[in-house]
């Protein structure tokens, strides 16, 4: 099995590519429509939320991501 793969684009969305189950608050399940590739929105003008529209384009959001390491994971 594939891994899904989320990206994290600069002034944009996060792309995630693959299997996903995407689940609201309340634990109910958005349905997807056989999609494997959705974007989510990152700079909260989506009329769609939270899904991207594009509306981050006409809004002027702008951020750059780099990756870099988490540091470890804290033992209890």
């Amino acid at each position: 099995m594939e891994k899904t793969k989320i990206t994290i684009n600069n002034n944009g969305s996060i792309k995630i590519d693959g299997e996903v189950e995407l689940l609201d608050p309340q634990g109910n399940a958005y349905g997807l429509g056989g999609r494997t590739i959705i974007s989510l929105c990152r700079c909260g003008h989506s009329a769609n939320k939270p899904f991207c529209d594009g509306a981050h384009r006409a809004n002027g959001f702008e951020d750059q991501c780099m990756a870099f390491d988490l540091p470890p994971k804290k033992v209890a």
